[in-house]
């Protein structure tokens, strides 16, 4: 059994209603089931209901010629779709094609606007929630598509963050690699017991009294060293690779949006060519005939002379 009321308070419309009230909206709604492959609407179809799927999946989409069709979004159980059409008579946005065996709750704009003239006080709730969702919208078309996103997260990060991704810099460099030999070197020369006992404070004897380094060979305190950087080092650069999987992530995000949205511009394009081409060719059939008219009705006048 489908929690109408449940499903209902997932939407941002109704969030804020009163449990009592959503009840009551929720007894409204019509259950309809739909089979897979069948469309829901169409682009440009009139309309006065929205959904909220309670079983399987929804594509909404934009068609285009046969199958370039291009698909804005997949929903699923709890989402909803067609809203806009409760406030308003304007056509289909887009069309709505069910992926799968699906169960669908309509709520029509008669049936919300008997219920809101019933319950005055919830339609304040419904129209609060509606102006933040439009604040949210207008701040989001606002903002360009096209973005440098990575430059935006960088600007945002921590001196950690900074330290962590200088750090796998450095440890992927030649510069690391020549520090390391030229550390390692220096170690074990000063470490020589020729070399050591000519440098005050770092050399100590040996269990036979002679002069030697303050970490003799096999260097246990220079292997102690190493271990706590290479322990060091795997976190950090653990770290600026999953903040550069973000950016990844983020930059083709921002790839999609781009694209998706040169892609409606484009069918938008094509679309008012094809009528412009259309509306041209009517009007060069319309001069073509009015001239073979008036060709027609000048030639009996044109009569030969005798």
């Amino acid at each position: 059994m489908v929690d109408r009321a449940a499903l209902l308070r997932t939407i941002p419309m109704f969030e804020e209603l009163a449990a009592e009230d959503l009840d009551a909206l929720a007894g409204t709604l019509v259950e309809r089931k739909y089979n897979g492959g069948h469309i829901i609407f169409n682009q440009g179809d009139s309309g006065s209901e929205m959904y909220v799927i309670a079983e399987g999946h929804i594509n909404i989409h934009l068609p285009g010629e046969g199958s370039r069709r291009v698909s804005l979004k997949d929903i699923s159980r709890g989402e909803y779709f067609g809203e806009l059409a409760l406030f308003d008579d304007k056509p289909r946005s887009a069309s709505a094609l069910a992926t799968t065996s699906c169960v669908l709750l309509e709520l029509g704009r008669d049936t919300l606007s008997d219920y809101l003239r019933k319950r005055p006080h919830a339609a304040m709730a419904i129209l609060r929630t509606m102006a933040e969702r439009l604040r949210e919208t207008n701040a989001m078309l606002s903002e360009r598509a096209a973005k440098n996103v990575v430059e935006e997260m960088e600007r945002n990060l921590t001196w950690q963050d900074k330290l962590a991704d200088k750090i796998a810099e450095l440890n992927g460099s030649w510069a690391f690699i020549l520090i390391l030999l030229g550390l390692t070197a220096t170690w074990s020369i000063i470490n020589l017991p020729s070399i050591a006992k000519h440098i005050p404070g770092i050399h100590t004897l040996d269990a036979n009294g002679n002069p030697a380094g303050f970490d003799p060979f096999p260097y246990i305190l220079y292997n102690l060293v190493l271990a706590i950087l290479v322990s060091l080092q795997g976190p950090l650069i653990v770290m600026s690779q999953n903040r550069q999987t973000i950016k990844d992530r983020a930059t083709a995000e921002t790839d999609f949006k781009v694209n998706l949205k040169n892609e409606v511009n484009i069918e938008s394009i094509l679309r008012e060519l094809g009528e412009f081409r259309a509306e041209s060719n009517a009007r060069l059939e319309s001069l073509e005939r009015k001239a073979a008219k008036l060709e027609g009705e000048s030639s009996p006048s044109q009569s030969p002379k005798s």
